[in-house]
């Protein structure tokens, strides 16, 4: 928002400097972004009147100008301004007279001196409004008003020596969109008295009125207007409007839009102004309708739906977006006789967001969607209607006012106590007492005057809890005047978490095997939950930021295929990615606290993709495309020491062959595989990428190592090849020979069992289930296995070995009805 200091100052006037002015606002809370001055320094140059022209004698362009500017003696200036007629004023550059610099002069600022052109004396210099840098206009002479005295300086006339305030405002501080309410501040600051505005009250002159029906409470709250007939749109702005609206940011369109736009700036009621004779009956104020349409004041036509208040005329024509824009079909142009003058209180709810929705930012929809006073609209009114019949005249109607539906402002409790916890500082109730009758709160204390009641201002809508008041106090009060205290804390020597590592730990373990880390949004579209997770509900965002990142994601999946998409279109040919990062689920058992949200559960996971060759292409190892197995050992290592388990299970997202669930201590923790064939023809990828995901909170806490001699004596390795049937799982064989080993003393030994060779009766040329072919039936496999035996304390002799090994066969044949293959 930006300003005027002259406007300001017309309203409180505190006895401070422009600088200390914008240290106080900027103190408060109102960030002074920048001060800008109106013109350049400039000296000797003064009004003048141009008495009479003649054409140059030697150029035919040029004109010579008789201009009086005061001294009693008509000075001779030759002038090429093609504008230039006797009787204007305008500002006239005394010999000596000092002007801003021109950009091909490279900022040095030039004086005017005696010289002649075309051999005749110029004795000064007529200035255009580009050469005192207001405009961009080098062309045409500045015309100052012509009440302006003449040889006063041209500094005081148009007041050159202003300041702009340009100040960044939080969305909070509806309060503060106008001059008027910057001015409030000051003087709530500064204890510097305010004035108000004062107007003479325009009599009512004719009965002349408009029906208007609110039909939607809950858009329209208020609802004020009158009838202005046989008003003069052709009426010229006066200058110190012009002047104020310039400075302020807005261009002088026509009288009534230019009173509408000022009323706006100074007091921060956004009003509209109809042509009363293209409206055909009443207004009805409503919601849109899907399929109505509506052509704006700026010339875009806009497709409405249910959720845009509008206003419309009795046949159902819509003709403005309510708090946001006026319509093109009733808009005021210089052929207006009759106007309906509108200002009403729109809902903050009904207006957010909309303007938005149409790619619009409108002043108005800026101020209705944070709050406008609706106590004000009768008031404010009156002052349009003033300001508009002394510059356009007409003949006044009644004023209508329909009071609907107004917020009701609860008091809020605030203690005394809380607010110099809040703060950091004591701060007694005398002087919250004075705060508040500064910042007009009315308000109530208890008996013990440590509890105030208050109720906030119709101007302030961001006053709702007690928190908001303690940072009123502590703005009045003055942030500056806080101390700076840092917190104290015991020092102490904490006990290192040895079973438990940090995320960071895990991220370093991934870093070193290769991976490089991503970080993406927690928000997905909702094809990609159904792709990588199968969700069919999604999380779904309420203010998505855009419409392909509307749902939470309850899977890493999507985020790391992304990142594998985006590299592939460039051509990256190995991708090794990660991500610590959280996913969001439905769980009706998760309460709410200070950290969770009822009814959602939010752990934070571990993501990985491999894509591409095992290393690096090099002359030394075959290039081949990482596999399952591949990533499954950087998951191992990531785990270690505890040794998860892999178990054979389907996911949404990946093969159903090659895919398993990775179990630690009994619980499921996450997932590993191949992408689904479906994805991978879908996203168009060559060839499979390997994906895992864990929970992070399961791998950080892990078990110390377990510590074992180291044995002098050499290992026995013996192999085993069983014949079991297809459906047996090898981890299943595995976990039993862990069990023997515990239960059976015969197997003390037996240290480890790994499995080496895999033989199927498929490799063979016969598969007919009946037939047999080296002693396998179609539906067995044959498995080989190396047993790991080793004593560290004597050399096991061969009975010892045998007994094992026979022990260990016919617990798998027990179990399994496992046999030795022939």
């Amino acid at each position: 928002m930006q300003f005027a200091e002259s406007w300001l100052r017309s309203f409180v006037n505190p006895k401070l400097s422009t600088d200390e002015l914008s240290h106080v606002l900027t103190m408060a809370g109102l960030e002074v972004e920048s001060l800008v001055p109106v013109a350049p320094p400039t000296s000797k140059i003064v009004v003048g009147k141009v008495l009479n022209v003649a054409k140059h004698p030697n150029a035919d362009k040029l004109k010579v100008c008789k201009v009086d500017v005061g001294s009693g003696q008509a000075l001779t200036i030759v002038c090429g301004a093609p504008n230039v007629v006797p009787g204007i004023r305008v500002p006239t550059a005394l010999v000596g007279a000092t002007l801003p610099p021109k950009e091909e002069v490279g900022g040095a600022s030039f004086k005017i001196e005696l010289l002649k052109v075309r051999d005749l004396e110029s004795q000064g210099m007529l200035c255009s409004a580009g050469e005192l840098k207001l405009s961009d206009n080098y062309s045409e002479l500045l015309v100052l008003p012509s009440d302006a005295l003449i040889g006063r300086d041209i500094r005081d006339v148009l007041q050159l020596d202003d300041i702009i305030f340009k100040i960044k405002l939080t969305p909070n501080r509806a309060d503060c969109l106008s001059v008027f309410g910057i001015a409030r501040e000051i003087a709530m600051l500064t204890r510097a008295p305010l004035t108000t505005i004062s107007h003479n009250l325009i009599p009512v002159t004719c009965n002349a009125h408009l029906p208007v029906c609110i039909d939607a409470p809950y858009l329209c709250g208020r609802f004020s207007g009158r009838v202005i007939q046989n008003v003069n749109p052709l009426a010229s702005t006066p200058t110190w409007m012009v002047r104020r609206l310039e400075r302020a940011g807005q261009h002088s369109i026509s009288a009534l839009v230019d009173i509408s736009n000022y009323v706006m700036i100074e007091l921060g009621r956004p009003s509209h102004i109809f042509d009363l004779d293209k409206i055909n009956g009443g207004l009805r104020v409503r919601w849109g309708e899907r399929g109505e349409t509506l052509k704006l004041l700026n010339g875009n036509t806009v497709y409405l739906n249910e959720s845009v208040g509008v206003i419309a005329n009795d046949l159902g024509r819509v003709e403005s977006l309510a708090g946001i824009m006026g319509g093109d079909n009733t808009a005021v142009t210089l052929n207006t006789k009759h106007i309906y003058l509108e200002t009403a209180f729109w809902w903050p709810d009904s207006i957010r967001g909309r303007a938005r929705q149409y790619n619009l930012l409108t002043d108005s929809a800026y101020r209705f969607e944070r709050g406008v006073d609706y106590a004000t609209t009768v008031e404010h009114i009156e002052y349009l209607t003033y300001l508009i019949t002394i510059i356009c005249g007409g003949n006044v109607g009644p004023v209508e006012d329909q009071i609907i539906n107004l917020p009701e402002y609860r008091p809020i409790s605030m203690r005394v106590s809380q607010a110099s916890r809040i703060i950091g500082v004591p701060i007694n109730s005398n002087e919250i007492n004075s705060i508040f009758t500064r910042l007009h709160l009315s308000f109530k204390r208890t008996v013990d005057n440590m509890v105030f009641i208050v109720t906030p201002p119709t101007y302030r809508f961001d006053l709702e809890i007690e928190e908001d008041l303690i940072e009123e106090i502590a703005r009045i009060w003055g942030f500056e005047k806080i101390p700076l205290r840092l917190p104290v804390v015991t020092s102490k020597i904490r006990v290192t978490k040895e079973r438990q590592r940090s995320i960071h730990a895990l991220r370093r373990m991934l870093a070193t095997r290769d991976y490089v880390e991503t970080v993406n949004f927690s928000f997905v579209d909702a094809e990609s939950e159904r792709d990588f997770a199968g969700n069919e509900h999604p999380i779904s965002i309420l203010n998505p930021i855009a419409s392909q990142l509307s749902v939470m994601r309850s899977t890493l999946f999507g985020s790391l295929v992304n990142v594998l998409r985006y590299n592939i279109n460039r051509r990256v040919k190995r991708i090794r990615v990660f991500e610590a990062g959280r996913v969001f689920r439905a769980d009706p058992t998760v309460k709410a606290n200070i950290l969770t949200v009822e009814g959602l559960t939010q752990p934070k996971m571990i993501g990985a993709l491999a894509y591409g060759s095992v290393v690096d292409e090099q002359w030394g190892v075959a290039e081949r495309h990482v596999d399952f197995f591949d990533v499954k050992g950087d998951v191992q290592a990531l785990c270690t020491p505890t040794l998860p388990r892999f178990i054979k299970a389907s996911h949404p997202a990946l093969h159903p062959g090659r895919s398993a669930q990775i179990e630690i201590d009994g619980h499921i923790i996450g997932w590993i595989g191949e992408l689904h064939p479906y994805l991978l023809r879908k996203y168009d990828f060559s060839h499979a990428p390997v994906l895992f995901e864990i929970e992070a909170d399961r791998v950080a806490t892990h078990a110390f190592p377990s510590v074992t001699n180291i044995s002098k004596l050499p290992p026995v390795y013996r192999d085993i090849a069983v014949v079991v049937q297809k459906n047996i799982e090898v981890q299943s064989i595995l976990d039993e020979f862990d069990r023997a080993r515990l239960d059976n003393n015969a197997l003390q030994f037996a240290q480890k069992m790994v499995l080496f060779d895999e033989f199927h009766t498929c490799d063979a040329k016969k598969t007919d289930a009946g037939s047999v072919l080296d002693g396998l039936l179609a539906n067995e496999k044959s498995l080989a296995f190396r047993v790991t035996l080793q004593d560290s304390d004597r050399s096991l002799q061969n009975k010892v070995i045998q007994l094992a090994m026979k022990t260990l066969v016919e617990r798998l044949a027990q179990v399994f009805g496992a046999r030795l293959r022939s």
